[in-house]
């Protein structure tokens, strides 16, 4: 009888590519991942909306999933009409950390997540936000706590934001920068790992069982956190040096080569028929 892992996976370049493409072996991978009894758990700084079309091409419709990097726990449940009932979502006051942004970076654009609908923008956001995208004045994006503030600058770099974190002093929060110039800002003490931590409560799931895959900054706790952290090999040094692993990248099928290592998963059709 295989022993159920709790398997915690980032979406963007860890199950995608970097152009959101699904690849047949991670597919694959996932399926035969789920088949064999363990918990496959998507965990990513995508909404709740931005999270439902990957579960549905990977054929996931029940257990759990972590959304806006920890601050939303969703259950999957078929027969609900959204397919899916908020378990968590955990807010902060983004007043503070807004009034440290506002005018730190000129051509910087921020967004508030408005939880099941959509996002409220200070202006024209470039296209990775899901559902319903609205302009609103500055005051509009301070004026009720939030389970995520997003900034984003199409002319800086990660190494950019990770300096102007550290200069203006982001207390109360926490945060994780992105491979381009992208700040995500979550209530304090929020992340991957810790809504990954109630999950594997809820499952009953022995910590030494647990497993995660990830490629972003936004992934440390949960690499951390896990008894078998595993970074992707398209990871920045500073993730895959406090990881436990270092998988192939993203491009050569990774994540499916560190499921298939699952017990009871085991190689796929096409490695078994290789030379």
């Amino acid at each position: 009888m295989t022993t159920s892992h709790l398997v915690g996976l980032d979406v963007d370049g860890t199950i995608l590519t970097h152009e959101g493409e699904l690849r047949e072996a991670v597919r694959e991978a996932v399926h035969a991942t789920a088949a064999a009894g363990h918990h496959v758990v998507i965990s990513t700084g995508r909404s709740v909306l931005g999270t439902l079309p990957v579960l549905a091409d990977l054929g996931i419709d029940n257990g759990y999933a972590v959304c806006s990097n920890g601050a939303v726990t969703i259950a999957l449940d078929p027969a609900h009409p959204s397919g899916y009932e908020i378990l968590e979502a955990v807010t902060f006051d983004p007043r503070p950390a807004l009034e440290l942004l506002r005018g730190a970076w000129s051509d910087a654009v921020v967004a508030v997540e408005d939880l099941g609908v959509g996002f409220k923008v200070s202006a024209p956001f470039p296209d990775r936000l899901e559902g319903v995208v609205t302009v609103v004045p500055w005051e509009e994006l301070m004026a009720d706590p939030v389970t995520r503030v997003t900034f984003h600058s199409p002319t800086g770099t990660s190494e950019d934001f990770t300096k102007l974190a550290e200069r203006i002093g982001l207390h109360g929060v926490n945060y994780a920068v992105g491979f381009s110039a992208w700040l995500d800002i979550n209530p304090e003490g929020v992340s991957k790992g810790s809504a990954l931590e109630q999950i594997r409560r809820r499952l009953d799931v022995q910590p030494m069982h647990t497993v995660t895959v990830g490629d972003q900054r936004n992934d440390v706790e949960m690499l951390t956190w896990a008894a078998r952290g595993v970074a992707m090999g398209n990871a920045p040094d500073e993730v895959k040096a406090i990881a436990k692993e270092v998988a192939a990248d993203v491009y050569s099928d990774g994540l499916a080569q560190v499921l298939r290592t699952l017990p009871g998963v085991g190689p796929s059709h096409q490695e078994l028929i290789a030379p």
